[in-house]
């Protein structure tokens, strides 16, 4: 099964469609984390506005790990990431609210000095919310004063995001619940799409690797703000105590559920490939709800190599996915329900070796090998190209 597809035969007539009307466009759910989507996300809005994010919540380093510590909620930096590229950046969308929410505190200032502007944001009176219309500037004030009321005194502002602290106010606003606080902060920034957190818990992602080292959260594997790991992943947990590492039951929402159930199409994006796409597929009802709906579904794998996938090839990385898709199956149950494509550029992109074509046309798995690195992209896949071709799937 392994080829590509003819372009003319699917493309024109429906990306045509989107784009003339992306109010009306297909609904695509991403599982993915971290900034890999983001550009791709800022050009999706030019074809739907009905693609659907869902996000880990389990970083554990940055600006959100200051805010995971005093408050126990989940990590909200890769949301908000989501919603600014989602954000409306026509003439009509709200430019003022999108620089405040990508705004962060001076790293190097006097805490004294961060807490009189935190106070003036409260106030509605920082030069930052100048040009807000009052209705929303009012809103945004108050969602900076009750961060600002539940702050505890030794939390540590600098370098903090705005936007980060705007939705840590609207989860305390809304009696510490993440979704209707996305909700209000996606009416604010005119998101073109839907962003949704895997789950609403104070979760870690641990991991275990081959030579028997323990990893206690998101921070220590990923190699971003450490040393990156010397042995492959061998598996992967959501816990609530880093220090024992025991197994955290998990269930995910109703309304994410449908969200699953309605999509026009399921994918599995580019990203760190165990906390920004595994970690999504670990709660309790995430499986079950993809082998259920009845749409598509895509996987498109990184280019280049990525930390977390130590010693993985690209039909290594296939048959890891599917392993913790089936987890959530009964035993048996095939691929066909949980993964129908793999979306490569096997002439231009650099895949991690061995490619393995062969073992995924054996699991059913149709490979659709075609250009997606252009001249201006290389070495990455070229936004455009791959939303016109999740589109073509749909």
């Amino acid at each position: 099964m392994t080829g590509s597809f003819n372009d003319k035969s699917r493309l024109p007539n429906r990306i045509e469609e989107a784009r003339r009307a992306p109010e009306k466009g297909p609904a695509i759910l991403f599982f993915s984390g971290g900034t890999a989507l983001r550009p791709l996300s800022r050009e999706l809005i030019h074809y739907s506005h009905n693609s659907i994010h869902v996000i880990t919540t389990f970083d554990s380093g940055g600006s959100s790990a200051e805010l995971r510590r005093a408050f126990g909620m989940p990590a909200v930096g890769d949301l908000r990431n989501r919603l600014l590229a989602l954000a409306d950046r026509s003439p009509s969308g709200n430019a003022e609210v999108r620089r405040l929410a990508a705004h962060r505190f001076d790293l190097h200032a006097e805490q004294q000095a961060l807490q009189s502007e935190l106070e003036r944001l409260g106030a509605g009176r920082d030069p930052l919310m100048a040009g807000i219309p009052a209705p929303i500037c009012d809103e945004i004030s108050g969602y900076f004063e009750r961060f600002r009321q539940f702050m505890p005194a030794d939390f540590n502002l600098r370098g903090a995001s705005l936007g980060n602290l705007l939705i840590t106010g609207a989860w305390l606003h809304f009696d510490r619940r993440i979704e209707p606080a996305l909700q209000a902060v996606s009416r604010l920034l005119k998101a073109r799409g839907t962003v949704l957190p895997i789950l609403d818990a104070h979760l870690d992602l641990a991991a275990e690797l081959e030579d028997g080292t323990r990893l206690h959260n998101q921070r220590e594997l990923t190699g971003k703000e450490t040393l990156a790991i010397a042995s492959p992943v061998k598996r992967v947990w959501l816990t609530g105590d880093t220090t024992a590492l025991e197994p955290a039951a998990t269930r995910i929402s109703t309304e994410l559920e449908q969200r699953i159930a309605g999509a026009d199409l399921v994918c599995y994006p580019m990203g760190s490939f165990y906390s920004s796409v595994v970690a999504n597929l670990l709660p309790g009802g995430v499986c079950r709800a993809v082998a259920a709906a009845p749409c598509p579904k895509v996987y498109v794998p990184n280019l280049g190599a990525d930390p977390e996938s130590l010693g993985m090839g690209l039909a290594g990385a296939v048959q890891r996915l599917l392993q913790y898709l089936e987890a959530g199956l009964d035993p048996g149950s095939g691929p066909d329900r949980l993964l129908n494509y793999v979306l490569i550029d096997s002439s231009r992109g650099a895949y991690p070796e061995p490619l393995g074509l062969e073992e995924l046309d054996s699991l059913g798995i149709r490979v659709v090998d075609t250009p997606l690195v252009t001249s201006s992209s290389a070495p990455l896949l070229d936004e455009k190209r791959l939303v016109e071709w999740l589109i073509s799937l749909c």
